[in-house]
């Protein structure tokens, strides 16, 4: 039997359903991401609360800073039926993605460089313990 309703989940059945710690539920509640119930000095989180940390840390999977992910999220409340938000979060999510082809186009570069020298190394090494052999 769980200790809260069946509308709202504790810190602790929170953090379960989500993979959190607590210290991240009260982090994001101080930024303003999350606003669960108070009673006295326990948290209760609505399924409003659940479905914004589950955007919450998809967006922080994608790389989104959480000021984005709070402006993204508070346009939900404007009245347009979510047109604003959906197109918002379209198109800096258009941008993120741009961002992270980028830093994987700079990181494949990278390793085929990193490769290169790795296969110089092999050489430089090879080639001195075949020297040294022949020395002997």
């Amino acid at each position: 039997m769980t200790e809260t309703s069946e509308d709202t989940k504790s810190i602790r059945e929170m953090c379960d359903a989500f993979g959190v710690t607590p210290r991240t539920l009260r982090f994001y509640e101080a930024k303003e991401l999350l606003f669960p119930q108070r009673l006295g000095q326990k948290r209760l989180f609505t399924k409003r609360d659940a479905a914004r940390l589950k955007l919450i840390l998809r967006g922080k999977r994608f790389g989104f800073s959480l000021e984005e992910i709070r402006q993204l999220l508070d346009l939900y409340h404007i009245g347009d039926q979510q047109v604003t938000q959906l197109s918002r979060t379209y198109e800096v999510a258009l941008d993120r993605l741009a961002d992270m082809e980028r830093q994987r186009d700079e990181l494949n570069e990278a390793i085929e460089e990193f490769k290169d020298q790795l296969e110089w190394g092999k050489k430089v090494v090879a080639s001195m313990q075949n020297s040294q052999k022949a020395a002997e």
